[in-house]
Formats: C-alpha cells, structure tokens, sequence
C-alpha cells in the first residue's frame, strides 16, 4: 500500500528524512482492526517525528500521521483517536504513564490502511464529511479539552488564544464562539488576524500588545514567544493553559506574578476518546465545519507537510489517500 513513512532521522532538515512509497498492508494483533483511510490530517507532530522527536532511528521506517476517518473492516464510518494506551488501562486515556500516539510506537495514518484498537474508533457522525472528520482527533481535540475540561470556561467569560492560525488555535476560537465565550486572539501575521476574525473572534492583536482588559483564560501553544505576555494579559486567579511550545519550551516562570495573583498553569495533551464522542456531538449539534487550509494526495505529502513547515496554514492541512 502506499505510505508516508519517516525512513531518516534530520533535525535541521525534516523533509529530508521523508519517503513516500509502498509499505506492507498492516496485519490487527488481538484486539485491533484494520481501517480504510479516507481522509487524514497533518500535525506539527509529524515534523518533530521527521526531526526525532519522540522517534528513535532505530524505530524507522515508521508511517507518520495522527488524524484519520474511514471505514472499518465491518463497514462502519469510524474517527480514529489516536491516543494508544496499554491494553490493561482505564481511566483517562491522557494519564496512561505507557500511552503514546500514532506514529510514535506504532503506525499512523499517513497511508491506505492502517491497524488500530477497536476502542480507539468513534462512530462518525452521518452528516460529517470525512474530511472534516478527520481534523478533530489532535487538534480540535486539543483545543476541546483546554477550553472545557481543563478551563472549564463558562458563557460570558473572556479567553485569549496566542497564535492565530493554527490547527489548535483555530479549532479554539470556533469552539469557544459556539459556546458563547468572548474571545480575543493574537498573530504577527495581519492575515492570520483576519481570518480569525472571519471565524468569529471578537477582536485580533499583534502578538504581545497591551490589551483592553485582563482576561479569564489564555491558551498558549506557543511557549518562550508569548509566555511573559500570556501572564501579564491575565485577571487574578486567572489560568494559562498550555499545549505545547513550538518556540521554546524555557520561558520564565515569573513566580512572583504567579504566585501573588494566584494564578493557575495547567498542562494538557489531547484528549479522552469519551472527550472525542462529546465534542464530535457538540460540533454536529451546532453545525460547525473545521476551517481546512489545502487538501494533497498521498503522493503530495511532502508539499503539504512543507505548506506546515512553512507556517503560512490557516486551519488543517488534508492528505486524501
């Protein structure tokens, strides 16, 4: 079958290390099933897979990709989550200290078929397209999880977004407008603010300007860039949730701002596969449609993973088998 696999570690240049080509059909283990792919989805994730990130040489080659819809081997119209824990876990799939993602340990999505636990598929919902399906299992789920389950963010509250335009930050800003929060964002990038403006935000900074007010919540994917404005931009007992880091991952703590105005630091990865369930619910019940940036074949994958490289995507970047 063909596959976009890692067969080359390089961390100055991760498109080197990319192949696409026929890999074997995968075989289900106990347990698992087999899914036709008919849409999937890029993640930053598989630039720092190219990079060595979490995968080791000696794991390669190894099919890169996260996100996936398809059909099952029985038929059914599946999302794929793609948080694997040990067969033995139960609880918050997040917390499993042995969990890993696809294209970590085992294969991903980038590919015609891929094998998966039969507890990792989520009925897809019959008004979703495929390809909107397939944006939801990384990034909206991300951003599902910070704003509700971790945030906990209520009607009327104010939330800030750092970095319009990504995957995680688009998906924020159309899922809190749909669940009535206020919310501010911020870009460098004056078309990025506008897009997300387009998409329902309230208002659009420069990233680091002096804000109107304090607000509720930040979420911050960014890291070192925007982690001192993301604290200063903060009422009391106000909280940051935090994702990932993709400029860096030391900033200063600032305790003294930290601990005088009580703030709160919350972590978060991804999300429980009940969490996926709810949040495919919430998206079909309030008829929202993920912004996709550009769809690629599976031959194209090394220009769409250079469209992400590039940092120009406003939203999901596709790849059809």
């Amino acid at each position: 079958m063909l596959a976009a696999y890692a067969s080359a570690i390089d961390s100055d240049n991760p498109l080197a290390g990319l192949t696409v080509g026929e890999r074997p059909e995968p075989v289900d283990r106990a347990g698992w099933t087999t899914v036709t792919v008919k849409a999937a989805a890029l993640n930053h994730h598989d630039l720092w897979s190219l990079r060595g990130v979490g995968l080791r040489a000696d794991q390669l080659p190894m099919i890169l990709g996260g996100d996936a819809a398809g059909v099952d081997a029985d038929g059914n119209e599946v999302v794929v989550h793609s948080v694997i824990c040990s067969p033995d876990w139960f609880g918050d799939d997040t917390l499993d200290p042995t969990r890993s993602l696809l294209s970590e340990v085992h294969d991903g999505t980038l590919a015609e078929k891929i094998s998966v636990p039969r507890r990792n598929l989520v009925p897809k919902p019959a008004s979703m397209s495929f390809e909107d399906a397939a944006c939801m299992p990384t990034a909206w789920l991300t951003a599902y999880r910070m704003l509700f389950v971790k945030a906990q963010l209520q009607p009327g509250s104010t939330v800030l977004i750092q970095g319009a335009g990504g995957g995680v930050s688009t998906a924020a800003v159309v899922l809190a407008k749909a669940a009535g929060i206020r919310v501010w964002v911020t870009s460098r990038s004056e078309q990025k603010r506008a897009a997300a403006m387009g998409l329902g935000a309230d208002e659009a900074f420069e990233t680091g300007a002096k804000l109107p007010e304090k607000v509720d919540v930040v979420i911050d994917n960014v890291g070192e860039a925007t982690w001192a404005h993301s604290l200063r931009s903060l009422k009391p007992g106000g909280a940051v949730i935090t994702c990932g880091a993709t400029t860096g991952s030391a900033p200063s703590a600032d305790l003294n701002r930290l601990f005088f105005l009580q703030l709160q630091v919350w972590g978060s990865t991804m999300g429980t596969r009940a969490e996926l369930e709810r949040m495919l619910q919430f998206v079909t019940t309030n008829q929202i449609k993920p912004v996709i940036d550009s769809q690629f074949s599976l031959g194209e994958t090394r220009d769409a993973l250079r469209r992400l490289q590039d940092g120009d995507a406003v939203g999901k970047i596709l790849v059809i088998p």
